[in-house]
């Protein structure tokens, strides 16, 4: 993975300092063009090929200038499909991307021939513009800025935030969206001025207008339009997981007991060998209501070794809460409802001190297969919407405000502004649990998950891949009717996994009750005297954006109170003002 940034003026000292400032994104070396209309800049960590094969901002066959940020995972096939026009000097695919631009449309590159997880900027001399395009489901990260310059952009929001006047302001509808959703899906960023390159978005800027002059959405859709085929859902999923395997960097999988890693740790099995595994534990463990808080320690450990894998378990304790808190809040550079964003930011920070290079995660396999229960509700819905507002209205009635902020901004204003931003192209009235599902790919998953991951990987230098969300498998997935995914129980969900590898994944997998992998946060909070003494500490002190939070959400509900506290640290890091 790597960092990409860049201003349409003759600038490298700019972007100097922002390379410098992320340089955690790539420690393998850093790169600038400059010229009299742009100045683009890069950092490398180097996955498929050698640092010096790789090196960028790279200059392709037609004098064009690309920086890249990801991996084209049908990259063999591609090599195949061109072998008699493409002739590679290398075996980088920042290469064969620079040359598909060169020969083929923007639209045809990314929506027809790459399978990537990316962020890129192409700067076409010849047409005087340049091109910001971001993956399908917005695995990697692109924000960018409208400055008198015309347009400055960053892999992170970090990398903006000196350069773009009045950022450490916040936008309120954003954090107002946060505070309904629990994770900001607009365009812009609740950083004053700072947008966000949207999931499938691709953005062609022109240099001498100084403004964009279009822009287009590669999208999957929900089409409802298959049958389940065992065979044929278990040859693709081989398949798009085996093609996650390339580089030859150290992987590590995020090993949680569920079926979506037990999926991918069965099939990346066959193909890495000595793949190492890791699984959260709590210490002290709770137990609430019946939930035990390490029971998917306990089923990753036994699967780990049914498969033979190198497991490690990661301690988690409310030391390591208190210790990881300043910095994972700082790290993920937007609040969001998650409390165990110390414990993510910690075992990405185990992994790479057992030099992991390349993290795998099962995330999304929820949205795509069904696994929700709410896909169920849905589907049993007697009275299903006919338009797309009213979809959005029961989409967003799946959330529950974790806050409460003094500003005039309800649930319908909400949805004025969901409408005008989400893609009604993936709304499919025939199949109102497929499009939920679509719908969460685009916005929970990407703004929640996803960026997790990139910031958290990223802060030590690792790359962060999702076999699942392979383009060609998100839409054969979402194409499958979600009456193959749901059967007439609500625990009857992900029938296509549970029909395919029911003879291949142990029972004890699937017969699992479904928990979070999640921090008995609460409990700790109420029972840690470290935890309660950072808190403190916390609301105690003097910030920009106490007078806008609720007095309801410092008492009464535990959960409330913490994402409160995530909000006000946040708040104090980045010396945010109203």
């Amino acid at each position: 993975m790597c960092g990409i940034y860049g201003i349409t003026e003759e600038n490298p000292k700019i972007i100097r300092e922002i390379i410098n400032k992320c340089s955690h994104r790539g420690p393998n070396g850093s790169g600038i063009y400059s010229s009299e209309k742009v100045t683009l800049g890069h950092n490398l960590l180097s996955i498929t090929s050698k640092p010096d094969d790789g090196k960028q901002p790279w200059k392709s066959i037609k004098e064009n200038i690309l920086i890249y940020n990801g991996e084209i995972f049908n990259y063999d096939e591609l090599l195949l499909k061109f072998k008699d026009k493409f002739y590679p000097k290398s075996t980088c695919d920042t290469e064969l991307l620079s040359w598909l631009l060169d020969e083929f449309s923007y639209e045809t590159v990314v929506q027809d021939i790459i399978d990537s997880m990316h962020s890129f900027v192409f700067y076409n001399k010849k047409q005087n513009e340049i091109v910001l395009s971001r993956d399908h489901v917005g695995i990697k990260p692109l924000f960018f800025s409208n400055i008198k310059e015309g347009i400055i952009f960053s892999s992170e929001i970090k990398g903006l935030i000196n350069f773009v006047n009045n950022s450490n302001k916040i936008d309120r509808l954003s954090l107002a969206c946060t505070s309904m959703l629990g994770v900001n899906v607009m365009r812009q960023t609740v950083f004053n001025g700072i947008l966000k390159v949207l999931p499938g978005e691709t953005i062609v800027y022109d240099l001498s207008l100084k403004k964009i002059k279009r822009s287009f959405r590669t999208l999957i859709k929900p089409y409802s339009n298959k049958k389940f085929i065992k065979e044929e859902f278990e040859n693709i999923t081989s398949k798009v997981i085996r093609n996650s395997t390339l580089g030859e960097r150290r992987f590590g999988i995020f090993l949680s007991g569920g079926i979506d890693s037990s999926l991918v740790a069965y099939e990346l099995s066959k193909h890495i060998d000595n793949l190492n595994s890791f699984t959260n534990k709590m210490e002290p463990n709770v137990i609430i209501g019946g939930e035990d808080h390490n029971s998917d320690a306990y089923i990753a450990k036994k699967y780990a070794d049914n498969l033979n894998l190198d497991h490690k378990e990661v301690k988690i304790t409310p030391k390591t809460i208190v210790d990881e808190w300043d910095k994972a809040i700082w790290s993920i550079e937007e609040p969001r409802y998650n409390w165990n964003l110390p414990m993510y930011y910690f075992t990405n920070k185990f992994l790479s001190k057992n030099k992991i290079i390349i993290t795998m995660a099962g995330d999304i396999g929820d949205e795509i297969f069904g696994g929700y229960k709410k896909y169920y509700t849905i589907k049993q819905m007697p009275n299903k919407p006919k338009k797309w507002r009213d979809f959005l209205k029961i989409w967003v009635k799946k959330f529950s405000a974790p806050i409460k902020l003094n500003i005039k901004f309800n649930e319908n204003d909400l949805i004025d502004i969901l409408e005008k931003t989400l893609p009604e192209e993936i709304w499919n009235p025939e199949d109102i649990a497929n499009s939920s599902m679509a719908l969460d790919c685009i916005t929970t998953v990407s703004e929640d998950f996803f960026s997790r991951n990139d910031r958290y990987g990223m802060a030590f230098s690792m790359e962060g891949r999702f076999p699942l969300a392979s383009k060609e498998y998100m839409q054969h997935c979402l194409s499958i009717s979600s009456d193959y995914k749901i059967g007439d129980h609500e625990t009857a969900t992900k029938l296509p996994v549970r029909n395919t590898y029911k003879n291949k994944i142990p029972n004890y997998i699937f017969d699992k009750f479904k928990t979070g992998w999640s921090v008995p946060i609460t409990n700790w909070l109420q029972n840690s005297e470290i935890i309660k003494k950072k808190y403190l500490e916390t609301v105690n002190a003097d910030d920009g954006i106490k007078e806008i939070l609720d007095k309801d959400n410092y008492s009464g509900n535990a959960k409330r109170v913490i994402i409160t506290w995530m909000i006000r640290t946040w708040s104090q890091q980045y010396n945010m003002i109203l």
